[in-house]
């Protein structure tokens, strides 16, 4: 889970027998108990059905589903699911989560949190442009 700049909001990773709503819920708990001011949740149609209602009357939070319109054709990334993929894309930039090298989902979650710090950390040291 990312904010809107990108930034890791929350990680968890799950053995493949695990469904991806069934992990949300315990994901968006973890995350709204650490970021209290949390209030709109985008999420792709596969959020969809028992997950929304659970978002708004357990947590609080409205979950809106961002979908493709029917006249979109071929591959098409949606405007708020490119963060997401700019995100995986840092990922994969580091060489070891490219592979399922990780026998645990804990150390899979250090190894997000671990490249997360360094694209973090890229973007605090980058020289910002001087204002006139």
């Amino acid at each position: 889970m990312v904010d809107t700049l990108g930034l890791l909001l929350g990680v968890m990773v799950t053995a493949a027998d695990v469904g991806d709503r069934t992990a949300a819920q315990v994901l968006l708990r973890q995350v709204t108990d650490a970021h209290h001011r949390l209030e709109l949740v985008w999420a792709d149609g596969g959020y969809t059905g028992s997950l929304i209602a659970h978002c708004l009357t357990a947590l609080a939070l409205v979950l809106a589903i961002v979908r493709r319109s029917d006249d979109m054709r071929g591959f098409v990334v949606l405007p708020k699911r490119w963060i997401v993929e700019r995100l995986f894309a840092h990922l994969m930039r580091t060489r070891r989560l490219a592979r399922d090298y990780e026998r645990r989902t804990t150390s899979a979650e250090a190894m997000i949190y671990w490249s997360m710090t360094l694209l973090m950390t890229r973007r605090l040291a980058r020289p910002h442009p001087q204002r006139a």
